[in-house]
């Protein structure tokens, strides 16, 4: 893990361990050993700040979030609902070489047509963009949002 690339996140404490040639680490939320894959690493801060930094409550966190995408299944990264349930949050994480372009922005696009989440995050661990949905058109945040208060926790 010495070779994985300095992320624009705070310091996080991940549980990892060695499988032969693959470094594993622990999902806390779904309770499962998945690949350290630098998006991997990528979700574990993002989720870890979405927790510590934003105030999302754990339960409220979804990774790999179903969207139907003209029928063909599809999955947002990471999705924090609301009190009903309701995406609040949609995230898209990719790896620290893949830049935060047009194409990652129309991605997130795409699945929040069938969403509806008031908030954007797009992430490559480096670079971090958060968009609000006002009244129908995308607005650049100049952060990311204050998710945990007024959402009954």
């Amino acid at each position: 893990m010495s070779s994985y690339p300095k992320l624009n996140f705070p310091a996080v404490k991940l549980r990892a361990s060695r499988r032969g040639d693959r470094t594993l680490v622990w999902d806390d939320l779904r309770a499962m050993w998945l690949g350290l894959t630098p998006e991997e690493g990528v979700r574990r801060h993002l989720i870890a700040y979405l927790e510590t930094g934003c105030g999302a409550a754990r339960r409220r966190i979804v990774q790999e979030y179903p969207v139907a995408m003209n029928g063909a299944p599809q999955r947002a990264d990471v999705v924090v609902v609301d009190d009903d349930a309701q995406p609040l949050v949609l995230c898209e994480c990719k790896a620290p070489e893949i830049p935060i372009d047009r194409h990652v922005l129309a991605q997130a696009v795409r699945y929040n047509s069938v969403l509806g989440a008031r908030y954007l995050v797009l992430t490559n661990g480096r670079s971090h963009y958060c968009y609000e949905l006002v009244e129908g058109e995308y607005r650049q945040c100049d952060r990311f949002p204050s998710i945990g208060s007024g959402m009954g926790d």
